[in-house]
């Protein structure tokens, strides 16, 4: 597989036609994707999710995609290396690279936050006016749309973590969690003994220390955390009930079924005709 890189910290690109630009390669910086048109699927890391007009997606430099196109489809490439998200100050946001890489558990359209659709929609017809009628000191202005972009894109990932997780919490906390995100599909390295030794906590200490700091014990962090990307899977992706009990771990399908009425009160099935009307209303 070729690997790709980019001689620039940002680029932006407008890509037009029934061809995949992503197909094929390795690429080693990230990429915001928004389908300006047409409609397909794509697949990140062996998962397939439907896109479509409006769809804001975000690559990571460990991802392995590539588009099916069923209708030509138009797309804003928005690419930035991973020292560009390092050395930019970011003011109060913490680990903006770890929260990025966030994404790479995610599928599909990363847009969790309806007021932001509005701001996105806004800030691609302005970079596309740049495409197309650059004018005077257009690259900072493309280097704020971008930031602009990147900034939405984290604050949607940031609505998996835990709820009262702000940019004052403690750094070791985000860093515990970065690392549960990271091997949110191995239960072996998600045990608590195995969290303290790695960050040097006892474990009666680590467990009233992420308490305190996130509002949940370890084990409560990592089963929400497990179920937000299992709603996930199932508002935003095509994976069939089978793929996510593989995904997850659960012994079959009656097993992920039991643990997801716990929470919703409704299978799968049902809450995915329910919550889906919502979003799409």
């Amino acid at each position: 597989m070729k690997r790709v890189n980019i001689d620039e910290l940002v680029k932006v690109e407008y890509h037009q036609g029934a061809s995949c630009p992503l197909r094929d390669m390795h690429f080693s910086f990230f990429q915001i994707v928004y389908v300006i048109s047409g409609k397909g699927f794509l697949s990140i890391n062996n998962n397939m999710a439907s896109y479509s007009k409006g769809s804001l997606i975000l690559l990571t430099p460990n991802d392995q995609h590539h588009l099916e196109i069923l209708e030509s489809t138009d797309l804003l490439l928005v690419k930035f290396s991973e020292r560009y998200v390092k050395n930019y100050p970011w003011n109060s946001i913490n680990s903006m690279e770890c929260l990025l890489y966030g994404a790479s558990f995610l599928s599909g359209c990363i847009l969790q936050n309806k007021p932001d659709i509005v701001l996105v929609n806004s800030i691609i017809e302005s970079l596309l006016h740049g495409i197309h009628h650059p004018d005077l000191y257009q690259d900072e202005l493309t280097l704020n749309y971008v930031n602009a972009l990147i900034v939405i894109a984290a604050r949607n990932i940031s609505k998996m973590r835990a709820e009262q997780i702000t940019s004052n919490t403690d750094k070791r906390v985000i860093q515990i969690i970065d690392y549960i995100q990271g091997n949110i599909h191995d239960p072996a390295l998600l045990k608590v003994a195995v969290i303290a030794k790695k960050f040097g906590f006892s474990e009666t200490y680590l467990g009233s220390y992420f308490k305190n700091q996130s509002g949940e014990t370890i084990q409560q962090y990592i089963l929400n955390y497990k179920m937000r990307l299992i709603e996930h899977r199932v508002l935003f992706s095509d994976m069939r009930v089978n793929e996510i009990v593989t995904e997850f771990g659960f012994s079959d399908e009656s097993h992920l079924n039991k643990f997801f009425k716990k929470r919703h009160q409704m299978g799968l099935t049902e809450f995915k005709k329910t919550k889906g009307r919502k979003i799409v209303a």
